[in-house]
């Protein structure tokens, strides 16, 4: 069944994320290792109530960042920098089951928003829900929310 895709606001969330120029067919490697590290770094550094993880696209060329939600601006490292999703109008749907198949629910938001006349800036991002055990054994259950900036439509 096709993911219902919605416009809502989405605010602006801080995040502490690892930064790169990464060709897709190695996001498969790079998002777990950013991950990884931006979590390790949040703990060491006692940052209170880290949420989910995220990766940020923000360009065609493979310009992304990836790490977790955070609840204040922080002093990173060479590494983890304290960065934002962007606040805006977005066209969003929520992605159930493996994360190979992601590529499926970001072709129906963007033909969605061809259909609709809405259109993206370029910019897109995923938040991936906390991992719970049981999607080991049912990978269909794995969450994941695909958000798509678009443009300002105002006159």
């Amino acid at each position: 069944m096709p993911d219902q895709i919605v416009l809502t606001d989405s605010p602006a969330t801080l995040t502490a994320v690892v930064r790169g120029r990464v060709p897709a067919r190695e996001l498969a490697r790079f998002v777990p290792a950013a991950c990884g590290e931006v979590w390790s770094f949040v703990r060491a550094a006692g940052l209170p109530k880290p949420g989910r993880h995220v990766a940020l696209y923000l360009d065609a060329q493979g310009s992304v960042e990836v790490g977790a939600e955070v609840t204040e601006p922080f002093a990173g490292n060479d590494r983890v920098h304290c960065s934002q999703l962007p606040a805006g109008r977005v066209a969003t749907a929520v992605h159930f089951g493996p994360y190979q198949r992601l590529a499926e629910t970001h072709t129906r938001i963007r033909q969605w928003c061809a259909e609709h006349g809405h259109r993206p800036t370029g910019i897109s991002w995923e938040i991936y829900g906390h991992w719970d055990e049981s999607w080991n054994a049912n990978p269909s259950r794995i969450r994941t929310d695909v958000f798509y900036l678009l443009q300002d439509q105002g006159g």
